[in-house]
């Protein structure tokens, strides 16, 4: 499993980039979340579960999001 890390790039796996922005915690939940901004349209910020961020896609072993070096 690939390190989250604020700050750095990920490419979707649709082809989009995304720059983390923060960490964060569902208030209700606990749950840890990643605050992410699109580099395609930079006035999109999305939220999305931290365990989803790693998620294998379609069986074929493509993560959702992938670091950019």
């Amino acid at each position: 499993m690939q390190k989250i890390e604020v700050g750095k790039t990920y490419k979707h796996y649709k082809g989009n980039l995304y720059k983390i922005i923060a960490l964060a915690k569902c208030s209700e939940t606990l749950e840890d979340l990643i605050v992410y901004q699109s580099l395609n349209d930079e006035e999109k910020i999305w939220v999305r579960p931290k365990r989803m961020w790693n998620e294998i896609i379609d069986n074929k072993s493509t993560l959702r999001f992938t670091l950019i070096k």
